[in-house]
């Protein structure tokens, strides 16, 4: 490696790990500071959810940190002049980007892997942390909002006596049609079982209601268990697709695969059945219009499945992209001011990137689109970068 590029990769390197440092610091307070107050979370559960959120964090500061930094290096280069005394004595500006764009390639792969922790290691433990905290966050939220909800069951209380929950009214929230049955004690407590990885109820003298037509009253202690999935705020976890790492990718993909021909088996034979003994009007009941939706549902996670490994490639390579087109951008400007230079070369990304992004990623999902079309907001930048950078040589 000659001195120009040693310097070069010396500057960028500076700039961005000084600016990494400092944009996931507030990354990740934003993003803790928004679970803590939407979860109720307490000191702890927070400390323990920070190694988990850092790869989430630095997921998003990279490639605005690497794209910052090659605008800084090179716009402050360019207006010194030094590309073009440099260029001068036979030197090619294509030696002042070459360091830039062998750096942004590094980070880009080191981003695709940041980008598979953070999804699969990251998110599944930050679910974990609040999951376990379930019972603590439950009693701040009754003993200063005296109620307690999750998309699942809910809990109000007339006061809070250390664990105990005096007078509370628990209500689970049934699936479909189903009407919710209520239980009403004289009081309660709540006990995490981490073995069960379940929250426990436990009520005393309690009476039950279900529905306008059944209800009992139940003396002593009565205990009802809920597991940790339905009892927290979030309502349940995040899907398959989305916490599965790159490498598992290929197995769940199969297992979904003979899962959906399992379910057009079933589905065939019943209705093949039906057709036979002449019930041909359950084939356009509401049993079969839930089986549609169910089928539906499992080609859209298939769908998702395979743009898993897509989309963390096209997300980690962003980084490449952004610097193809904001290193010789930033040359063209000649602005020595970094905001400046930074802003004029996150317009073209904003404008152009983001929305093809957008648009490839949700036609992807439901499979409008093949798994490769949230690779165009990359492609529309490489194209621009060449012509960038083409433009640069001739000058």
């Amino acid at each position: 490696m000659n001195l120009l590029s040693r310097y070069i990769l010396s500057e960028l390197l500076k700039v961005f790990l000084v600016t990494l440092l400092g944009m996931t610091l507030v990354l990740l307070l934003a993003v803790i500071a928004q679970e803590a107050i939407r979860q109720g979370l307490g000191l702890w559960p927070i400390l323990r959810l920070i190694p988990y959120f850092l790869p989430n964090a630095l997921v998003y500061a990279v490639p605005g940190t690497i794209l910052f930094s090659v605008c800084s290096v090179y716009g402050r280069m360019s207006a010194d002049n030094e590309i073009i005394a440099a260029k001068s004595v036979g030197v090619s500006p294509l030696a002042f980007l070459a360091p830039g764009f062998i750096l942004a390639f590094l980070i880009s792969l080191a981003a695709v892997w940041l980008n598979d922790v953070a999804a699969s290691w990251g998110q599944t433990g930050a679910e974990r942390v609040v999951q376990q905290a379930i019972e603590q966050i439950a009693y701040g939220m009754l003993r200063t909002h005296r109620a307690y909800s999750s998309p699942r069951f809910s809990i109000s209380v007339v006061d809070v006596e250390g664990r105990k929950l005096l007078h509370p009214t628990v209500t689970f929230h049934a699936s479909g049609d189903s009407p919710p049955f209520t239980l009403i004690a004289e009081e309660a407590e709540l006990r995490l079982n981490a073995d069960k990885t379940a929250l426990n109820i436990l009520l005393t003298n309690s009476e039950l209601d279900w529905g306008k037509d059944w209800g009992c009253y139940i003396p002593g202690v009565a205990e009802q268990e809920i597991p940790l999935t339905a009892a927290s705020r979030k309502g349940g976890t995040s899907s398959a697709s989305a916490t599965a790492a790159i490498k598992d990718i290929p197995q769940r993909i199969a297992e979904q695969e003979t899962d959906m021909q399992h379910m057009q088996q079933q589905f065939a034979a019943e209705a093949a059945y039906e057709m036979l003994t002449g019930e041909f009007g359950a084939l356009i009941g509401p049993k079969w219009s839930g089986r549609h939706v169910q089928l539906r549902d499992a080609e859209h996670q298939l769908y998702r499945l395979n743009l898993v490994p897509w989309r963390r490639w096209a997300n980690g390579f962003s980084c490449l992209f952004f610097v193809l087109v904001g290193a010789p951008l930033a040359i063209r400007l000649r602005n020595a001011d970094i905001w400046t230079s930074f802003g004029l070369c996150f317009l073209p990304i904003l404008l152009l990137y983001y929305p093809l992004l957008m648009y490839g990623l949700d036609r992807a999902k439901c499979g409008a689109l093949p798994p490769y079309s949230i690779w165009m907001g990359n492609l529309a930048l490489l194209i621009g970068g060449i012509w960038l950078v083409y433009a640069v040589l001739r000058r």
